[in-house]
């Protein structure tokens, strides 16, 4: 497929890459338009991109970093919550319960990501070149809830292992299910709430399935762009360095409208004036109390950063300790 690495050969081939979620703003707004437009205004003609959605490419997102490794997507997203049992090494700046806002999140993936991009080259093979994140995950609830433990009892649809370790350990029930499952599985009645993103949400018309949006953000929905290694040395040097100068900018972008999308989705579903990114709902948008947010870093410290490190192994609490354990500060226990 290459020339000798570095040339940059006339009718070079098109880049295919595998995208985000579909239908999302991320999606729609920013890495469409990036890699089937930008790339070839940015690099004067010279070099094409073409994208698709992983959820509607055909390959299951579970194996997106399998599918890296081998080389059978080149370029591709890979959903930090696909990581799981397998892989919970990658997985640790997302766990549930560890980010309460988007400056911690950035200080703990700032310490993380070092880390995280020398062991996936070493490891796997996959060279990273953005980080993404979705809107703040929150829970979109179809019964009144008020606190936390309403959810006792619940069945409570995840997307990782460590939401469900998060939501078992309020006593509910966690159901994995797929993004595109989400209002089918709720229209047949077999989810009482989902922890989903506040936009992501909205756009797909949770606010007309549910009644309540508990706004305490568990996860953020990090995801990997990368590519395989092969791959990427084959490229000629300057496309490497268009990409190396212009994908920090699109993460950039993401990450500034994962914020922005955070606050728009709980305007949206809120039917709050604000709202101008969505469609307007009607649901009851609950603020935690200051209990629960000490109770969530209570769970994260007693049950999901320890099945973290279990699933991991003795290694990973040296990881830990190394990366994020340097600026994350473990709650004190309410009395």
């Amino acid at each position: 497929m290459a020339q000798a690495q570095g040339a940059a050969a006339p009718g070079w081939p098109t880049i295919r890459v595998i995208g985000g979620l579909a239908g999302v703003g991320q999606y729609t707004r920013l890495e469409e338009p990036f890699w089937s437009r930008e790339v070839e205004r940015l690099s004067g003609g010279k070099y094409r991109a073409s994208i698709v959605p992983f959820d509607r490419a055909g390959l299951p997102g579970a194996d997106m970093l399998r599918f890296l490794q081998l080389g059978v997507v080149p370029f591709g997203t890979v959903l930090m919550s696909s990581f799981g049992a397998r892989f919970p090494q990658y997985a640790a700046a997302d766990l549930a319960g560890l980010n309460p806002d988007m400056q911690t999140l950035r200080a703990h993936l700032a310490a993380f990501r070092p880390y995280l991009e020398r062991t996936l080259r070493a490891e796997q093979g996959v060279e990273v070149l953005a980080i993404y994140i979705y809107p703040a995950q929150m829970l979109f609830c179809k019964h009144p809830i008020a606190s936390l433990s309403d959810l006792r009892g619940w069945r409570v649809r995840v997307s990782s292992v460590a939401q469900a370790d998060f939501v078992e350990a309020l006593g509910a029930e966690p159901v994995h299910t797929a993004f595109a499952q989400l209002a089918p599985r709720f229209q047949a009645g077999a989810l009482d709430c989902a922890v989903t993103g506040t936009m992501s949400g909205n756009t797909i018309g949770l606010a007309d399935l549910t009644s309540h949006l508990y706004a305490l953000p568990i996860t953020w929905g990090m995801a990997i762009f990368g590519a395989n290694q092969a791959a990427w040395l084959a490229l000629p040097a300057d496309l490497r360095t268009l990409l190396r100068t212009e994908l920090p900018k699109l993460e950039a972008a993401v990450w500034a409208e994962s914020e922005r999308d955070t606050v728009q989705g709980l305007d949206c579903n809120g039917g709050k004036p604000g709202c101008v990114a969505g469609r307007p709902g009607k649901m009851r948008i609950v603020e935690p109390s200051a209990a629960d947010k000490q109770r969530s870093r209570e769970i994260l410290a007693a049950t999901v950063l320890p099945r973290w490190q279990k699933r991991c192994g003795p290694d990973c609490e040296q990881v830990w300790a190394n990366t994020i354990g340097r600026t994350f500060s473990p709650p004190a226990r309410t009395p």
